[in-house]
Formats: C-alpha cells, structure tokens, sequence
C-alpha cells in the first residue's frame, strides 16, 4: 500500500520515515521545488528535522499528482493556517488522514479539520492521526503510541495497520469529534503552562493548570457531542502532557517567550490561531472558558500576566468538579 503524504515539514517528514522504515512506499509532497530537490539529494530535511535519515522508500516530489499515484490515502500534514489554502490547489485523493490540529471559526460555526478537508475536496472518507507525538522523537523511532479516529471504521483500521509496527503503535477510535478536539485545545492550554514556566510559577502551579485544563477541554468537547472518555486517552491527556512538558513543544516555548517579552517571528504556533477561534466561539455562545480567555487576554489582547492569573485565583469558589 503507497501512501501519500502532503506537507514536508518536520511531522509529514517524521511519518515518511516511519512507514518508510516498514517498506511502505511514500510519496512525501513538498510544497517547492527547491524543497524536493533538496530532500531527494541529501536525503534528509536539514530545516526541520536535521540527522535524521529518509528511508530509500520515501520519494520526495513537488508534482502533487506523482506523490498521490497510486495511493490508497494521502496524509494531511499541513499547518492550519495554510490548509483551506493549500488543499484546494492539490489533486483529489480517495480518502484523507488529517494529522492538522487547528480549529476555524467561521460566522457561528467552529470547523475542525476533517469538516475543512471535506469541505474542500468532497471527500467524506476522512480520519484523524493524533497522539503524544513530538517529529524530533517519532522521525528517530523512539517508542510512541497514537490514535487514529473516523466515521469510517474500514479507513481507520487501513490507517492503523500501514502505520503499527514496532516502534509506532496506533490505537482506533470512532469518535473524530474528539481527537480532533483534544488535539487542537491542548495547544492553548500548552501555551498556558508555558507561560507558568516562563513566570516561574513553579510545578504545583502547573499541574493544577494541566489538571484544570483538561477538565477546560472535556467540558468544551461536551459542547460538540464528544466522548469524555476520549480526552483521558492519546489525543487528550497523553497529547496535552506532552505539549505542555516537552522541551520540543513550539506551543509550550511560545507561551514562555510571550510572557517574557521575547519574539516568536518564524515558527508555527498552532495553538494561536486555536485560542482566537475558540475564544470567539466561546463569546459567541456565551460559554465560559476561564483559561481559554485568560491565554487569549495575554497572548492576543497583550494584557498583563499577573493581573490575569490573580484574576484566575480570584474566581468565585465552588466544587471541583470536570
């Protein structure tokens, strides 16, 4: 089975090896020229994943129809913010593994990425690949676990059985809303423990963001008829620890060089154009989402840190409850 793999950053580079290490061939898309050429001479992504080899199965191109030759899918691996965009300019495919996590709010509607892929291409055979998953770690086949999610059970076990192997296990699920969302909330709650780090608010503080912050997620995929049970698994917790952890986490950096005044000019923050969607959402509906608005104050609106965490540790007390 050929898979199709569209956007070679450093997460569509880092599965390419993956399948590429079983002998699965992979026709890895990139979106320049000089991109290609650079990946088919050196065999590596210097950019953005450096050391870490491609394996002879992998063939870069910048032709969107020689990647998606003979493919059973084509994996989406593009950031958010260039998805709608770049998407409708690519070749259809018989069906799409979105590993985008990211959210739209459009009039009164938060789309997620599978709803935008279908939206685009008309193809309803749509997954979702989610997990604990840094590229840094996954492209060097260190031990990882993820989730693959869709409406389609055939498409989901297809996914799961191209991708397992010893070093990569994928579990199955049938609730897309939830991954979708689990992957895309732990974004803004990782740029929140970011800025915990970056104020030197110490490790209670942070977990008790983590834990309150899950419990921010699960409420909001309520909304939207997900499981509660999926946001303690892979895409939930598992993701939200490792972002909101990691020294790889972009999420997590972001949210301490905000809080210390530094740039971020140059790297894809997924959670950004997260917490503005959802915040308008929230204010659309008029749901309450105390940590969401808090990241939004501080990371878009600029407003103090402190004053708004003092607000956080002011609300009125009441049970702990998720």
């Amino acid at each position: 089975m050929k898979v199709a793999i569209f956007g070679a950053g450093a997460w569509g580079t880092a599965l390419a090896v993956v399948l590429g290490a079983k002998g699965v061939p992979v026709g890895l898309w990139a979106r320049r020229e000089s991109q290609a050429q650079a990946l088919r001479r050196l065999r590596e992504n210097r950019d953005r994943l450096p050391g870490v080899v491609l394996p002879p199965y992998v063939q870069p191109t910048a032709d969107p129809e020689e990647a998606l030759k003979g493919a059973a899918f084509a994996v989406v691996a593009l950031p958010s913010r260039a998805l709608p965009e770049v998407l409708a300019q690519l070749p259809k495919a018989p069906a799409y593994v979105s590993t985008t996590k990211g959210l739209w709010f459009e009039g009164a509607h938060l789309a997620r990425p599978s709803e935008v892929i279908t939206k685009i291409t008309g193809v309803a055979r749509v997954a979702a690949l989610s997990g604990p998953n840094h590229a840094e770690e996954v492209g060097r086949l260190l031990p990882a676990a993820a989730v693959v999610a869709s409406e389609d059970p055939a498409l989901a076990r297809a996914v799961q059985e191209v991708f397992s192997g010893p070093i990569f296990r994928v579990y199955t699920s049938r609730d897309l809303v939830g991954v979708e969302l689990g992957g895309a909330l732990k974004n803004v709650i990782a740029l929140a423990a970011g800025m915990v780090d970056g104020l030197a608010l110490g490790d209670n503080a942070k977990a008790a963001l983590l834990t309150r912050g899950l419990a921010e997620i699960i409420r909001f995929g309520a909304a939207f008829g997900a499981r509660s049970e999926t946001f303690y698994g892979l895409s939930g917790l598992g993701d939200l620890v490792a972002t909101a952890t990691s020294r790889h986490s972009r999420n997590r950096w972001a949210g301490e060089r905000i809080v210390l005044g530094q740039g971020i000019e140059g790297k894809t923050v997924e959670g950004l154009g997260t917490v503005r969607a959802v915040f308008a959402w929230a204010e659309a509906t008029g749901t309450d989402l105390p940590i969401v608005r808090a990241v939004y104050r501080v990371a878009v609106e600029g407003a103090d840190p402190a004053s708004i965490l003092m607000e956080l540790m002011q609300r009125e007390p009441k049970p702990e409850a998720i």
